[in-house]
């Protein structure tokens, strides 16, 4: 079949070999080369870096809406197009320029999870399992028929950063899973229960800002949700620590206050919570490297008794909607 194939981040790269693989892949779409690192180095999205070198024409539109996609997608002669992470929402008229109009690879079981962060939600939320949903593109946010679904359980020490990677080759076999089936008219589309969707706005820096009041899973979760981005941060000992690797344990009430450091040992760093005890692994502190905290605490950079608080900002990390029971 031929195929347009539009993406941008590392997410969306296992569904673009697997698609030049399979089929005709005639243009790839991506977002614009951006500013990255400490030089602010115009660097190229990774669907984009992959793209050429699989020898597939690019075009970066800087907008969705002036036509120019549209064309675009008209003059390759395709009959469908995938859209896996684009990070734009497409207008109808690009939805309709092609026969089969355009699918989605969306990662989390929908409706639950709509927009830009799914994955790193999921694992915010302490959720048992997630997945990867095919859906028929409409003009809405993640608002399609659902074409198919693969489902996986998420690992209770799994950061996103790693639930994204796991999730990636199976969103890109449920792709090919579904192409096959549109070819043959096997797939028919279900809609969504709009009444049971939740939102997963995308990630800011605020929401790497530990809370430690909060009960000890949800800090643990939040941490690992973070992972690798924004990256979850504390207040130690007037500077600000970034924080990896954690899980909870059950702790009988005592009279320390949340934050307080009670133990450090080869599991890590156990910090009281609203709740139980957070017991995080690894920490790195400014300008140095991620260390195991036994190797912190050895270079005396923490000790038991010192006291871990959610840094200063003006407003509180703000919390995705609740997902429903």
């Amino acid at each position: 079949m031929r195929v347009v194939f539009m993406g941008s981040p590392e997410f969306a790269v296992p569904c673009l070999r697997a698609l030049a693989d399979s089929h005709e892949v005639v243009l790839v779409v991506s977002q614009p080369d951006k500013p990255a690192g400490r030089g602010s180095q115009l660097t190229a999205p990774p669907v984009k870096v992959a793209a050429l070198e699989l020898g597939l024409p690019v075009i970066q539109p800087r907008s969705a809406k002036t036509g120019e996609l549209r064309d675009a997608l008209v003059a390759t002669g395709a009959e469908l197009a995938v859209v896996v992470a684009y990070g734009k929402i497409l207008p109808p008229a690009v939805l309709e320029a092609l026969p089969r109009g355009c699918i989605n690879v969306h990662a989390s079981i929908l409706p639950r999870y709509r927009g830009a962060a799914p994955v790193q939600w999921a694992v915010i939320h302490g959720d048992a399992e997630t997945g990867v949903a095919i859906m028929q593109l409409d003009p809405g946010m993640d608002t399609g028929p659902v074409l198919l679904e693969r489902r996986i359980t998420i690992d209770p020490t799994e950061t996103s950063g790693e639930l994204l990677a796991r999730l990636a080759p199976i969103g890109a076999q449920a792709m090919l899973d579904a192409i096959a089936g549109l070819a043959a008219e096997t797939l028919h589309p279900v809609a969504q229960d709009h009444a049971a969707a939740t939102h997963a706005p995308m990630l800011e820096k605020t929401d790497g800002l530990i809370d430690f009041t909060a009960p000890a899973h949800a800090v643990a979760a939040r941490i690992r949700g973070v992972d690798p981005w924004p990256g979850a941060q504390a207040l130690h000992r007037s500077q600000i620590v970034k924080l990896f690797r954690a899980t909870a344990r059950p702790q009988p009430p005592g009279a320390e206050l949340p934050g307080t450091v009670i133990a450090i040992d080869d599991a890590g760093l156990h910090v009281v919570c609203g709740e139980d005890v957070a017991v995080i692994r690894e920490i790195q502190a400014p300008g140095r490297k991620r260390l195991t905290v036994a190797q912190f605490a050895a270079g005396r950079g923490i000790a038991v008794g010192d006291v871990l608080s959610r840094p200063a900002e003006t407003a509180p990390a703000p919390v995705a909607g609740k997902p429903p029971a």
